[in-house]
């Protein structure tokens, strides 16, 4: 089986060349031209999925071949591509910067590549001219089996500036495609961990949409651009389906093996494991399953991916807005609460005291709670000193340091999402600390160079800082909603 999805990559030499402008204002130029677009993200970012959301009328997708493996890139763009004229990926970073260590693997030329791709590279020209042909001829010509088709020219400073850069790049032999201008109204505002998510800003995003699709139809040659879509051609196999994927369990992903192994019992002078639950007999499913999915402007962090397997596995997805709602959905059986930004709004958090009773109460009853980072923190008994839920006996609080990267995770112990001994890879990204890292049951075992494990496993509390995507293990959805249903 094939597709045909008309499709570019838009990729650059580094991260803040206009990845995210080019894009997005190409995602909503097509858009205003009245085609469906599909939008899609390489890599594991959350937030730049939003402005694309915003730009096409369609979720943002992301595509990473860490998260994932290599072979669910195809068939999870096929998913999110159906029933689209055209789909736009954003790369990440440079054009092949991928996982550390790790050769190309999940950079935009290797998605590139398992897409069947053109690529149309964005080159921020400020302060060059004849120099631009030799960076995009390097470009070009790195990996043969990427196909740079086209180039973008940012920032450019005047039309004398543009007629130096086309005269350098006709010795390229890769075609202009599109000469954009310095523009300060498409800059979006940023903070500690990259730009500002669209539902903290949604007025002022959809206004710095518009401008960045109308740089882009003035500046690109959108007619070349969709027949450079269009010569992508078919891709083989079939779109992913969320049913499908729950109905059974998948086979091992053909991960490359990481250096150094995940320690197989908890730190010394932490308690002995205890075996999760047993699995009892499946009940009749009651007239609805609810599970509660946290939102608002505090957890925008979420794959698409997890609400539809979630549904596909029995649940009743309701959102629900820890900002504001002071009760649960009601009937929640089980909590899923993502990422986000709840170090932003501690203050607000905070003094929703009857939400983080109610998220207490829920928690303590033995209900699965499913938290990745914001949610976490969420958890603690505090977070800069302000009371949050107090689920975890641990408390959390900002922090000058980083803490970024991919991750080779396995179960330390059985828990609402995983059998002991599952294997998943997920990615850290934040600027806080909790204390202590992890509980008498860990979450995870960390493999790679410096072993360690980390995040809280207490009764059906699953809590840690790594995100995952559960397309990569259908079982956490299937298994969660199980524990939802028997608990």
């Amino acid at each position: 089986m094939s597709a045909s999805v008309p499709r570019l990559v838009i990729a650059a030499p580094s991260s803040g060349s206009g990845k995210t402008t080019v894009a997005t204002g190409l995602m909503a130029a097509f858009a205003a031209r009245g085609l469906a677009v599909s939008p899609h993200k390489v890599g594991p970012d959350y937030i730049d999925p939003g402005y694309h959301a915003l730009a096409t009328g369609r979720v943002g997708r992301n595509l990473d071949a860490y998260l994932c493996g290599p072979e669910l890139v195809g068939p999870l763009f096929l998913h999110g591509a159906q029933g689209c004229d055209i789909a736009v990926v954003e790369g990440v970073m440079g054009l092949y910067d991928g996982a550390a260590g790790e050769g190309e693997l999940a950079s935009t030329a290797h998605v590139a590549k398992l897409l069947r791709a053109p690529v149309v590279l964005v080159v921020d020209a400020s302060s060059q001219s004849r120099s631009v042909a030799a960076l995009v001829h390097g470009f070009a010509s790195w990996d043969p089996e990427v196909r740079v088709a086209g180039v973008i020219l940012n920032k450019v400073a005047s039309d004398r500036h543009e007629e130096l850069l086309r005269e350098a790049l006709e010795q390229a032999g890769v075609p202009v495609l599109g000469v954009l201008r310095r523009a300060a109204q498409v800059d979006t505002p940023s903070r500690h961990l990259g730009l500002v998510p669209v539902a903290e800003r949604r007025a002022a995003a959809v206004e710095a949409v518009a401008a960045m699709a109308a740089q882009v139809s003035e500046g690109c040659d959108l007619d070349a651009l969709a027949g450079l879509a269009r010569s992508a051609g078919a891709l083989p196999g079939a779109a992913w389906d969320a049913v499908e994927a729950v109905s059974s369990p998948p086979p091992p992903l053909p991960f490359p093996s990481s250096r150094g192994s995940a320690p197989s019992t908890p730190p010394e002078g932490s308690a002995p494991r205890t075996p999760g639950r047993p699995e009892r007999p499946r009940p009749q499913a009651p007239d609805r399953l609810v599970v509660a999915v946290a939102g608002g402007e505090a957890f925008t962090f979420s794959y698409a991916e997890t609400t539809e397997l979630l549904t596909a596995a029995g649940a009743e997805v309701v959102t629900f807005d820890p900002l504001r709602d002071e009760e649960l959905p009601e009937g929640t059986a089980g909590l899923v609460i993502g990422g986000g930004f709840p170090e932003v709004y501690a203050s607000e958090l905070s003094a929703n005291a009857p939400l983080r009773k109610a998220v207490a109460e829920l928690a303590g009853s033995g209900a699965p709670v499913a938290a990745e980072c914001a949610g976490l923190l969420y958890l603690c008994r505090e977070l800069d000193g302000l009371p949050m839920c107090g689920v975890l006996d641990a408390g959390a609080r900002m922090t000058e340091l980083l803490t970024l990267g991919y991750r080779d995770a396995v179960a330390v112990g059985d828990s609402v999402l995983a059998a002991a001994g599952t294997r998943m890879r997920g990615h850290e990204f934040h600027r806080t600390a909790v204390e202590p890292g992890s509980g008498a049951e860990p979450a995870w075992g960390v493999r790679g160079p410096r072993p360690r494990v980390e995040g809280f496993v207490e009764r059906g509390v699953h809590a840690s800082y790594l995100h995952t995507h559960w397309a990569s293990e259908p079982g956490v959805a299937r298994r969660f909603v199980e524990r939802c249903r028997t608990s």
